[in-house]
């Protein structure tokens, strides 16, 4: 499917009025939300409704801003964490092994607000355990961890945007 088609779909769908629409194909997928009827009278770009596609060879669309915390998750291998300089001066914070984020994105402890952080200070980790999640592009990616360990200090705050290979835990290898 091409922009214009995904364009003539978009004018389609605001036009009949429905509220939402999903089409979904072996190759990609498409939902199209319209805007509410008080976000309707504010712009005639208010008018067109938003779209998220998740395609093999990504198209440039536009991305859902109502888009929740909640999707669910795409699992992302985290690439290996790797030792670094000291987060601190203490020469105590050497011994421990720097998780670093494998993309830019927003950090998010739990897969939802009402659910528990996959990771707390003290917890122990293995290879494959899910850490955190980073939503990048409305992409929800569950994070892995690389390293057996405990937790020692988590480093971002939940839902704050992160940049690639800025640390968020620290953890002891021992």
């Amino acid at each position: 499917m091409d922009l214009a088609q995904i364009q003539s779909l978009i004018k389609f769908v605001s036009k009949s009025g429905a509220s939402e629409v999903e089409l979904e194909t072996k190759d990609f997928k498409i939902v199209i939300k319209t805007p509410s009827a008080d976000s309707r009278r504010k712009s005639s770009e208010a008018e067109q409704a938003m779209i998220q596609a998740q395609m093999p060879m990504a198209a440039p669309v536009q991305a859902m801003p109502h888009m929740q915390h909640m999707a669910p998750p795409a699992p992302v291998a985290a690439p290996p964490a790797t030792e670094t300089k000291p987060a601190a001066e203490d020469s105590e914070d050497s011994k421990y092994i720097t998780f670093k984020s494998p993309m830019i994105g927003t950090f998010y402890r739990s897969s939802s607000p009402e659910t528990d952080s996959f990771v707390n200070v003290g917890d122990s980790i293995a290879p494959g355990k899910v850490v955190c999640i980073i939503e990048a592009m409305k992409l929800f990616n569950e994070i892995e961890a690389e390293h057996t360990g405990k937790i020692v200090k988590v480093l971002v705050d939940d839902a704050s945007p992160v940049e690639y290979d800025q640390p968020l835990f620290l953890i002891d290898p021992s």
